[in-house]
């Protein structure tokens, strides 16, 4: 034991100063970021107008609030926030995004409370990038089509109903439904499926019609099929006499001779 007293007590020691520098690294500052942490509102971290393209990846896990806003990125990646589960808040507005992974926001949904997407280039909704998210959000100054898709998106996702209102049609599908330059949200009797579902009538009718021509067809081919086959069978028993008749009278000039 007095040997080995020394040991223990230095693999004591690797393990602490191990746990201490994990615990540093992950709560240490992200590089080229400004941290901050206030007693009240925990661990902010601050990105913004540092012409970023990319989500930076090593943000301290305890983080509370996160700001990316006045970059250049143009996409979120699916779990571009994983790891980050105390995050309350998120800004990533003003930036260039045109779109967003599912499940871009993965592993968020439990704490965070508001999100900015605001003033970037954001077209189509995709309701898999905001599975889980329950928070108020920003979704204003963005080039959204509202056409048929986004319709059958919204019942799909969590966020606060207000959040929706921030989806104002920049152009729409079909054009003449009237909707541009309107929250698509405060206009309930639009209904942007109408073209599809006009399209899948025709498609059903086409289809119910085409089957409808082939049966027939086939009836009209099944019954000429039949009638020629009957008429074939009514010519040869009418045929049958005569030959019985000629038989007849071959055995009996046979007979005769």
């Amino acid at each position: 034991s007095v040997i080995f007293g020394p040991c223990r007590q230095a693999v004591l020691l690797v393990l602490v100063l191990m746990t201490f520098c994990f615990h540093e690294a992950a709560t240490s500052c992200s590089k080229s970021c400004y941290c901050s942490e206030n007693e009240g509102s925990g661990k902010t971290v601050r990105c913004s107008n540092l012409q970023l393209t990319e989500i930076p990846q090593d943000i301290p896990n305890d983080t509370r609030r996160i700001y990316l806003d006045f970059n250049l990125f143009t996409t979120v990646p699916a779990d571009a926030f994983a790891g980050l589960p105390h995050v309350v808040e998120l800004d990533l507005s003003h930036n260039e995004l045109s779109q967003l992974e599912p499940g871009a926001f993965r592993g968020l949904g439990s704490s965070l409370q508001f999100l900015d997407l605001s003033y970037n280039k954001l077209v189509h909704f995709n309701p898999e990038a905001f599975e889980g998210l329950q928070a108020r959000a920003n979704l204003t100054n963005n080039p959204w089509h509202c056409d048929c898709n986004l319709q059958m998106a919204m019942p799909r996702v969590d966020l606060e109903p207000a959040s929706l209102a921030g989806i104002v049609c920049q152009t729409s599908d079909p054009e003449e439904i009237g909707v541009q330059g309107i929250a698509f949200l405060l206009a309930p009797d639009v209904d942007l499926c109408v073209v599809m579902k006009r399209t899948t009538d025709v498609a059903m009718l086409v289809v119910m019609f085409g089957w409808f021509t082939m049966v027939i067809s086939y009836l009209v081919y099944y019954v000429r099929a039949n009638q020629e086959d009957a008429r074939r069978h009514l010519e040869y028993l009418k045929s049958l006499p005569s030959r019985q008749g000629k038989s007849e009278e071959s055995s009996t000039i046979s007979t005769v001779v």
